[in-house]
């Protein structure tokens, strides 16, 4: 079992768009099974590539025991009025804000084979299909936080001991 380091903020591959996963890449289903293994710590709802230093557009989930990835995901449908939810993030230790987040969303991608896959939820699936594909799109979740909120969130994430 292969369990990867997490990046943390400051790291610039978090700031970095995610390429396109090749599925004949030959190192893919290595990505993929430490992708699974690092989500399947205790209290982890998502990992995405970059967070384990991999600059390809591939996330895990774990959520309400249901285990999974995908491959080149894209957000195709969200629903309902965007509410704040309490949101943390393995790259932001120790730190949970109040972040805007659709109630409902639908992510497609891809699995090893190529063929298609569609992962749809509201609560806290909702809320990891979203954060997670903002990863791979280089944005961190601290970065949409309303601007009251931001401005808080980053002097305490400046002061911690890690950063």
């Amino acid at each position: 079992m292969t369990d990867r380091p997490i990046r943390l903020f400051g790291d610039p591959i978090l700031r970095s768009k995610s390429d396109p996963v090749k599925l004949d890449d030959p190192g893919l289903e290595g990505l993929v099974q430490d992708l699974l293994d690092t989500v399947s710590q205790p209290g982890r709802a998502g990992v995405a590539a970059c967070q384990i230093g991999v600059g390809l557009r591939a996330f895990s989930y774990n959520v309400d025991g249901d285990i999974g990835y995908v491959l080149n995901p894209e957000i195709v449908g969200l629903g309902g009025e965007p509410e704040l939810v309490d949101e943390g993030c393995l790259s932001v230790p120790g730190f949970y804000f109040p972040r805007r987040r659709y109630p409902f969303a639908r992510v497609v991608g891809v699995d090893l084979n190529g063929d298609r896959v569609e992962l749809e939820g509201d609560g806290l699936m909702a809320q990891a299909l979203q954060h997670e594909t903002d990863h791979l799109d280089g944005t961190l979740y601290v970065m949409g936080l309303d601007p009251e909120i931001k401005r808080d969130a980053m002097r305490q994430i400046r002061e911690s001991t890690w950063f």
